[in-house]
């Protein structure tokens, strides 16, 4: 029997589909009571294991090669962590007129969450760019967004975010970095097997995403929280979350030729530099926001799925640039990464 595949002209990710249907889900049969419970700590587990499979999947030694190519990574760092959430702050002039507060503090959010890994290292791959500064920019950015995420929400959001309190960032560490050097740490042994596997492995990476969005958008239900959007608010949010990308999509291409990087480094610094993850920000939210993760995590998942449209297109034209030689910048792809779907 043929094997049924995505049609190649559908400009929707299908893991975006997942993704909405399961908001449909939520919407129609949220979890309540102990449901909501056994939800919540299952979420809980399945993104402290996703970030323990990303530990035993690094190369302790790819990371610490990467090192070496320092200005990249802090100029994809300055952007995802300076000047994104500058951006998120000059949106604050659009309240109430395009956003509703709530809305605002969900796209404010959106500027603060790490930049992406694997679409990352996907789309830098497609456009024949520096794929190894890709791999450790991304880990990088998730890595440091653990610890510099929550700090900036704690300044630029406060009490405004729901369930916000000083503990949280001992949370976030507790549920996603003390895994995540877990899994460095016995990668030695289990390393191989997690190779091995990494199809299987990452179903596990997904559906712990899916989770994640049940049970925020069921707690969301139930409170009524969605009773709060309006279509004309969620089309402003989404003509701000467009020029936001625009901008940073511009800025990171020609901002990183002034800088004197090569093609190569433009390609990875672009993509690295110019998206947000929907794996790292999800589970950030839920504890940040508490009930209010929801609506908070809205504007994250529109751009998530803006940001793949737009991405993969320019990726696919900066594959048919003219050759240029670059000393140190690799332009091959990593073998076992996605070439045409990406999901996060």
């Amino acid at each position: 029997m043929k094997r049924l595949q995505w049609p190649s002209w559908m400009p929707i990710d299908p893991y975006i589909v997942l993704l909405l249907g399961t908001v449909g889900l939520a919407a129609l049969f949220p979890a309540r009571g102990t449901g909501a419970d056994v939800a919540s700590g299952a979420s809980t587990a399945a993104i402290a294991f996703l970030f323990f499979l990303y530990g035993a999947r690094l190369s302790t030694r790819e990371a610490l090669d990467g090192l070496k190519h320092w200005r990249l990574h802090v100029t994809v760092l300055t952007c995802t962590f300076v000047i994104f959430p500058l951006l998120g702050l000059a949106a604050r002039g659009l309240v109430p007129v395009f956003l509703t507060q709530p809305l605002y503090q969900g796209l404010l959010f959106l500027t603060l969450v790490p930049s992406t890994i694997q679409s990352s290292i996907a789309f830098t791959s497609i456009a024949r760019g520096n794929v190894p500064a890709a791999i450790c920019a991304g880990s990088f950015s998730s890595l440091v967004g653990i610890v510099v995420t929550p700090l900036l929400a704690a300044g630029l959001l406060g009490g405004s975010a729901g369930g916000f309190a000083a503990d949280s960032v001992v949370q976030i560490v507790l549920q996603l970095l003390v895994p995540f050097v877990a899994g460095q740490v016995l990668r030695r042994w289990i390393g191989g097997f997690v190779a091995r596997h990494k199809k299987v492995l990452g179903l596990v990476d997904r559906g712990s995403i899916l989770l994640v969005v049940y049970t925020a958008f069921s707690e969301g239900m139930v409170r009524g929280i969605w009773h709060q959007v309006s279509p004309v608010r969620l089309g402003g949010l989404l003509v701000v979350e467009a020029v936001i990308l625009a901008v940073m999509l511009l800025l990171t291409w020609y901002g990183a030729k002034a800088l004197g990087f090569g093609r190569a480094d433009r390609i990875a610094i672009q993509f690295a530099g110019s998206k947000k993850s929907l794996a790292s920000g999800l589970p950030m939210a839920s504890v940040l926001f508490g009930p209010q993760a929801s609506l908070a995590v809205l504007p994250l998942m529109l751009f998530h799925q803006m940001q793949l449209m737009v991405c993969a297109v320019i990726a696919k034209r900066r594959s048919h640039d003219p050759e240029e030689t670059v000393e140190g910048s690799a332009a091959h792809p990593v073998q076992g990464q996605p070439q045409d779907r990406v999901l996060r």
